[in-house]
């Protein structure tokens, strides 16, 4: 039998995080967007109700839960706001979950506790300054001298990578020239923020998600002892591929928190605001465009729901994760235009919520992996490529 109501847990949960996104989140985030500043009091917050630990085992500090309950916790804060969505998924999916999934028991013991607690932040450096989707380009290199790595390469765009409390980043370099089938043999390394030679830039300026973290690093014959290898050598390239796809599939329930977000503004607005006499929602344009609205939303939900559910299954998701991914982007990007323009000229205005979702969509179509990226993989998958 198909359900796809939620179980009482994953519901409060959803109801837990929804409260905290509409009491605590959303009458402070305009300002901490408007500043560009980082906005720690709700991360600590965050960290307090155990959302950074959520699908995480309690002997390393965990809540116990799953993927779809750390999805569920991204959707209802993207309602509100993107920048703090954003923090908790790159958090989580980029930071912890590559530690979790690849490292040593002692690695695990040594960072997970204080970054399922909230208190400290990994970063994920994948993304080069030349490179973008291709990241099988990856030029950082890093070659073992005297027991240590020594590590050489920018990184471009990583989030959460300067903060007061970013305690590291898992770096993928190359570690050895290309093999006989001409691919290079890249691995994960560990480096610990402070570490000699690893330099992260001033923060950038963004289009949107400015409350949010995100720097471009860069090292200098930067030394990391030889344990700090992540998951065995020569075993980076399919980490962050999985990484990467379980990463679609969090950045779609995002994408689907904004969309919704959308629809929600809109129920406010449209019922309050009057034209030529009547509340613009009693005209048929706005309500059809509207549902259209809530439509897009629904659709995109249902997509990402089934790519988590054969995840927690564990099931091949490459093809459900991309159009989870590309669905969600199209109908938050959609969705915020829409809403921009029933808001009219208050759209435009920073003061309203919509406008800072309009500023924040844009990049669902690009991070992890474009929309034509995610193309090509369901063309990949379903066997279009000839």
């Amino acid at each position: 039998m198909i359900d796809h109501r939620l179980s009482e847990e994953y519901a409060d949960l959803r109801k837990t995080v929804e409260e905290f996104a509409r009491e605590q989140v959303a009458p402070v985030i305009g300002d901490y967007y408007e500043r560009e500043e980082f906005p720690y009091p709700l991360v600590e917050q965050m960290g307090r109700m155990g959302l950074f630990g959520l699908p995480f085992p309690e002997e390393y500090g965990g809540m116990g839960g799953d993927y779809f309950a750390f999805c569920l916790a991204l959707e209802e804060l993207a309602r509100v706001d993107s920048s703090v969505a954003i923090t908790l998924e790159a958090g989580v999916g980029l930071g912890i979950m590559p530690i979790y999934r690849n490292g040593t028991e002692e690695q695990k013991r040594e960072w997970l506790p204080a970054l399922c607690a909230g208190e400290k932040l990994v970063g994920f450096g994948l993304t080069e300054p030349g490179g973008g989707s291709d990241a099988g380009a990856t030029r950082t290199t890093a070659r073992l001298d005297g027991g240590e790595w020594v590590i050489n390469g920018s990184k471009a765009f990583i989030t959460n990578s300067g903060t007061d409390i970013t305690a590291g980043v898992v770096v993928t370099a190359v570690t050895s020239g290309a093999a006989g089938d001409g691919r290079k043999e890249i691995s994960s390394i560990i480096v610990p923020s402070g570490t000699p030679g690893f330099t992260v830039a001033p923060k950038y300026s963004k289009v949107g998600w400015n409350a949010s973290d995100t720097h471009e690093l860069a090292f200098d014959d930067c030394r990391v002892p030889e344990a700090n290898l992540l998951g065995g050598r020569g075993r980076g390239y399919s980490q962050f591929l999985r990484t990467l796809d379980e990463g679609r599939v969090a950045i779609a329930a995002l994408g689907v928190g904004l969309a919704q977000g959308c629809v929600d503004e809109c129920l406010r607005y449209i019922r309050e605001r009057e034209a030529f006499g009547r509340t613009i929602g009693s005209y048929q344009a706005i309500q059809f465009k509207v549902a259209d609205m809530e439509a897009r939303a629904h659709t995109a939900r249902l997509a990402y729901y089934h790519a988590a559910s054969k995840l927690l299954h564990g099931e091949p998701i490459k093809k459900e994760a991309a159009i989870a991914k590309l669905i969600s982007s199209n109908a938050a990007m959609d969705n915020a235009r829409d809403a921009t323009q029933i808001f009219g000229g208050y759209g435009f205005m920073n003061e309203f919520p919509v406008g800072r979702f309009y500023r924040d969509a844009k990049i669902l179509e690009i991070g992890e992996g474009t929309s034509e990226v995610q193309r090509m993989l369901i063309a990949r998958e379903i066997g279009a490529t000839g």
